[in-house]
């Protein structure tokens, strides 16, 4: 199992993304390895957002299908809880909630690869999905 975060959903959904042509390839890597993709509703949340400000609605409606079949984790009051709980004790000022979510997910599911293009996943011990 692999997590999908933000980066990597706003590189695939953006011709524009620095690191658009590197997530399609990792994309075609992923389902050809048979790996199953696993994110949260934060993810949804901030894709769809980041997505809807910078290309328009339909272009985040699109990409909110196309993650529709995707095993996705309800975040709950108990999850934000202890996402926050994370973030307090983890003294870096820029990570995100989302991100600290992520940590939280991750660790729960026993997920050690991200396919992400945020370092602060590396920073925290998770590998970062690469194509070989």
């Amino acid at each position: 199992m692999i997590f999908l975060d933000t980066s990597a959903l706003y590189a695939l959904a953006s011709a524009e993304d620095a690191h658009h042509d590197e997530a399609r390839a990792a994309l075609r890597a992923i389902e050809a390895s048979g790996e199953e993709l696993v994110l949260h509703t934060y993810v949804l949340l901030e894709t769809f957002a980041l997505v809807h400000r910078r290309h328009g609605l339909a272009a985040a409606v699109r990409i909110s299908r196309d993650t529709s079949l995707l095993p996705t984790v309800v975040v709950d009051r108990a999850l934000h809880d202890r996402a926050v709980e994370r973030l307090r004790r983890s003294r870096r000022g820029r990570l995100s909630l989302v991100d600290a979510v992520s940590f939280v997910v991750m660790d729960d599911r026993d997920v050690d690869t991200a396919f992400a293009f945020d370092p602060d996943f590396a920073t925290a011990g998770f590998r970062l999905f690469e194509p070989s």
